[in-house]
């Protein structure tokens, strides 16, 4: 993609505006209320602002208001609005003075509509760590946020250190709601799993723990487990603690797991708090930290890695193909041969964003949007030859071949699969 520059959409709207010679951006000169706004830089007289629009920007936050000038009184250089702001204008506040003819709503789906077209020849840069094989299943849910796959890597070594192999069951501490033991056959890695069975009676802050052998992950970055649970959770409705002391009495990680779908093995990724206060960890803990009720939840493998020393190797695009209708990737079996319990990097892009905020800023070209903006704004009020004094059907026709011309510009995007 284009180098882009980070302008807001109220900036965009405003390039727009200035190619359309359609725009004033001025600021409150004294304070007015709710229907005037006071400007001693403006010029012309009485009902000389009459019907052009407004779109008012309030300095404690309240930005891309839009209304309309009812009257302008030229001696007291005052705007009268309608309808009303929401707050009195003030000194300093600062806004857009439109031409009647120019909608800024209109603007605002312009550049939106330039956004659309750029769909399918422009996506936003995705990349995805979402996806961990198993060596058994095949089939894989595509991440959200993605519209296209390039590539797919297979994290062929990282560093990393075992804290719970889920092998054991955590018996240091268990709440009384908590019935804990191994599942042989419901599993990720080895050969067994840990299932916690969480009564109706469990509340929040509920735990159970193990002891494990003294580990300094303080060169670590991320943990990384296996979870399962009957029912559906948020974010941060069960937890992982980590100490170095006994029973997770004083955590010093306290890591939110993601959300969880019921019945479905889910691999989690979580970055470490304080990594570096984690020198001698000797507990691990599973926390029930909201009331979600009779549950179970399996745990397996969990680890911490080292991220950025994972060494990525391609998957050949001959072992993986997309299922457009289900959203998921699915697996040659001879892919068990290349990546059979690997984290997958899953490289691609994303259509590109709608704005729909004034503070919002774009994952496309900006040139491009500006120039499909403003051929679209003189499209839509410029009528037929003799009613066009100012030739905007000509000038339209120039700004989308600038348009077309920043469109060409867009990367080649070779090898790419459609997700949809």
């Amino acid at each position: 993609m284009a180098i882009l520059q980070g302008r807001t959409r109220a900036e965009l709207r405003q390039s727009v505006g200035y190619n359309l010679g359609a725009i004033y951006i001025s600021s409150a000169s004294s304070n007015g209320s709710t229907t005037t706004i006071v400007d001693d830089t403006l010029v012309g007289g009485d009902d000389n602002h009459n019907g052009k629009w407004v779109v008012f920007n309030d300095a404690d936050g309240t930005s891309g208001q839009t209304t309309r000038v009812s009257d302008y009184t030229a001696n007291t250089t005052t705007l009268t609005l309608s309808p009303a702001i929401t707050a009195s204008s003030a000194t300093s506040d600062t806004y857009e003075l439109w031409d009647d003819v120019y909608n800024p709503k209109a603007l605002n789906d312009f550049i939106n509509q330039a956004i659309l077209d750029a769909t399918g020849h422009a996506w936003d840069p995705v990349e995805k760590l979402d996806l961990h094989t198993d060596g058994g299943s095949l089939r894989y849910d595509i991440p959200s946020g993605l519209s296209m796959i390039k590539d797919i890597y297979f994290r062929n070594s990282v560093d990393f250190k075992r804290l719970h192999a889920c092998a054991a069951a955590f018996d240091e501490t268990v709440d009384s709601d908590f019935t804990v033991s191994l599942d042989t056959k419901d599993k990720k890695q080895g050969t067994q799993s840990c299932k916690f069975v969480i009564a109706a009676g469990a509340s929040a802050g509920d735990i159970a723990t193990d002891s494990i052998t003294s580990a300094d992950i303080s060169g670590y970055d991320y943990i990384e487990f296996w979870i399962k649970s009957t029912v559906a959770t948020s974010s941060g409705n069960l937890k992982i603690l980590l100490d170095d002391t006994a029973s997770c009495a004083s955590p010093l990680e306290t890591l939110s797991v993601p959300a969880l779908s019921a019945n479905t093995w889910t691999f989690c990724r979580v970055a470490l708090s304080n990594p570096e206060t984690d020198t001698a960890i000797i507990s691990v803990g599973f926390e029930y930290d909201a009331d979600i009720g009779a549950c179970t939840v399996w745990l397996d493998d969990i680890s911490v890695v080292k991220n950025d020393s994972a060494d990525w190797v391609k998957v050949p695009r001959n072992l993986w193909r997309i299922d457009k209708e289900a959203k998921d990737i699915i697996l040659d079996s001879y892919s068990h041969g290349v990546a059979r319990y690997n984290l997958f990097k899953i490289v691609g892009g994303d259509k590109p964003t709608l704005l729909t905020s004034d503070s919002a800023t774009p994952e496309i070209d900006e040139q491009y949007i500006v120039a499909r903006a403003t051929a679209l704004a003189l499209a839509s009020t410029a009528g037929g030859p003799s009613t066009d004094p100012d030739a905007k059907n000509n000038k339209a026709g120039f700004w989308m071949g600038m348009a077309a011309s920043a469109r060409r510009a867009f990367p080649l995007l070779t090898n790419v699969r459609l997700v949809e």
